[in-house]
């Protein structure tokens, strides 16, 4: 219906309908304010949660990693020798080695030249033929290469092969139109080594088809290229360890936890001992603490909001009238205490407090936070926050690292008889569940899901319904001022002929 606005009448019909919406507009306000501090109240608890996740994050791969507590600052007496790291070892270690020889890796050279160029199609006489190689594994079994060759085959898609897929490294010299075979893995062939049909290997290369001994010039193992003159036979290194003549096949190995690397022979001696890296486990735990005051912070300043009623979430129009400023002073009260006095979140506190504050049950040495220099601050303000006497944790992860490792982690049947971190994780995940489930997740596409979710989707119900009815009072106050503005024009219409008969 076309709108005719104030022609006859001489009113505003646009600034009178306005007037009266505004009115009727009150309950779809008071929903939509309902919805947006809804939406503020599901984006705290998200918030929550995403730091809930970084300290489980955070106790999962610091306090919670063994390697965290592990690591071990190492002297060697001599460096260009040998070099050791810990790897597993949560005791403090030393010793002694001598070099002997080191642990060497079995070759073979063609015995003269073969294909001209790398690049070359292999001859069809070789075409399908299956090729084999043999090779020590790092853990002295036998690693056994077969491939068929196949008609696109060159020199170079076959060296592609073997240096991908067996245990030697292939190597073709353009000059001498040689080819040379190197073990990957150093070492002599272990005592008693046979294969699946039970015959004895005693090579530390073996080749078998016509196309490496005809076409390729190639010994069928290196031990007869050795006894050629164009081979050399894998070795073990020896030394003494501690006082005891041992043999490796690596010049790389691991004894009781630590991991030692030969570099050279030695004429003496290499004396070498461990530490305890105190400052990089006391940085781990420094780490977990401040993140676990920055949670209970956090949490305790949320729950303890003050909630301004008076200032609700601002409507469309309130905001027209309002300043950038204006309207970021208001919003700042008006999202104040949306998790004031939760209960899920005061429970969680309660929780953690008691998880760190009770000692482990069982046979641990240390079995509180306190013995190690970690206690709570004096300030019954701040929530039970953690404050650490750096001196008595270091003193504390010198002369064990392993037991504060146990003091975080230890199994256990029981709730007490388990470390303080496996308990403060339980606690956190409990409540990032409850949590999830109240509020969703930032990826939450479904609002279906979780509890403030469904409030939401019954708020846009109700506002739909609303914005529907204000439509259809908006259009029925309109046709009535655009039937009041016709009877009152065809008033007028009629006195003006009344005036001009009389006249």
């Amino acid at each position: 219906m076309v709108r005719i606005n104030g022609l006859a009448s001489g009113m505003d019909i646009d600034a009178l309908v306005s007037s009266m919406m505004q009115a009727a507009r009150v309950p779809l306000d008071t929903l939509e304010q309902k919805k947006q501090y809804a939406e503020w109240q599901r984006d705290d608890y998200r918030d929550i949660n995403k730091l809930l996740l970084e300290l489980d994050t955070l106790v999962r791969d610091g306090v919670g990693m063994k390697q965290s507590f592990m690591k071990k600052t190492v002297s060697v007496s001599d460096a260009n020798s040998i070099s050791v790291k810990n790897t597993n070892s949560t005791a403090d270690f030393s010793g002694s080695v001598s070099i002997k020889s080191l642990a060497t890796a079995a070759t073979m050279l063609s015995s003269a030249a073969g294909i001209e160029k790398a690049t070359d199609i292999i001859p069809e006489a070789y075409i399908g033929q299956e090729i084999k190689i043999e090779t020590i594994n790092k853990d002295g079994s036998l690693n056994t290469f077969t491939t068929k060759i196949e008609e696109t085959d060159t020199l170079n898609s076959l060296i592609t092969k073997i240096n991908a897929n067996s245990g030697v490294t292939a190597f073709y010299d353009q000059n001498t139109k040689q080819i040379s075979f190197t073990a990957k893995n150093t070492g002599a062939v272990p005592d008693g080594l046979t294969r699946e049909d039970g015959t004895s290997v005693t090579a530390e290369i073996g080749l078998s088809g016509t196309f490496f001994t005809n076409l390729l010039n190639l010994d069928e193992n290196n031990i007869v290229a050795v006894e050629a003159s164009r081979g050399t036979a894998g070795q073990n290194a020896k030394l003494n360890f501690n006082g005891l003549d041992i043999e490796r096949s690596s010049n790389t190995f691991s004894i009781n936890g630590a991991e030692i690397t030969l570099k050279q022979v030695t004429s003496g001696p290499v004396t070498f001992s461990s530490s305890s890296d105190v400052e990089s486990a006391l940085d781990t735990v420094t780490q977990f603490v401040d993140k676990y005051n920055e949670i209970i912070a956090n949490i305790k300043t949320k729950t303890g909001e003050t909630k301004y009623r008076a200032y609700q979430p601002l409507t469309t129009a309130q905001r027209k009238d309002m300043t950038e400023d204006e309207i970021k002073l208001w919003e700042t009260k008006a999202k104040s205490g949306t998790l004031r006095g939760d209960s899920m979140l005061t429970g969680l506190l309660t929780k953690m407090r008691t998880s760190l504050y009770t000692s482990v049950g069982g046979s641990n040495s240390v079995n509180s936070l306190s013995e190690i220099g970690i206690t709570t601050t004096s300030n019954y303000l701040e929530g039970g926050k953690l404050t650490i006497n750096e001196e008595k944790l270091r003193v504390a992860i010198s002369e064990d690292p392993n037991k504060i490792y146990d003091l975080f982690m230890k199994s256990g049947e029981t709730t007490g008889e388990m470390g303080l971190a496996k308990r403060l994780r339980a606690d956190i995940k409990a409540t990032m569940t409850n949590i999830q489930d109240k509020a969703g997740k930032a990826t939450s596409v479904n609002n279906s899901t979780f509890t403030i979710g469904k409030l939401l989707n019954s708020y846009n119900t109700k506002i739909d319904s609303w914005q529907d009815k204000l439509k259809a009072l908006e259009t029925r106050y309109y046709n009535q001022f655009t039937a009041m503005e016709k009877a009152i024009s065809k008033a007028n219409s009629q006195s003006s002929s009344l005036s001009q008969y009389f006249s």
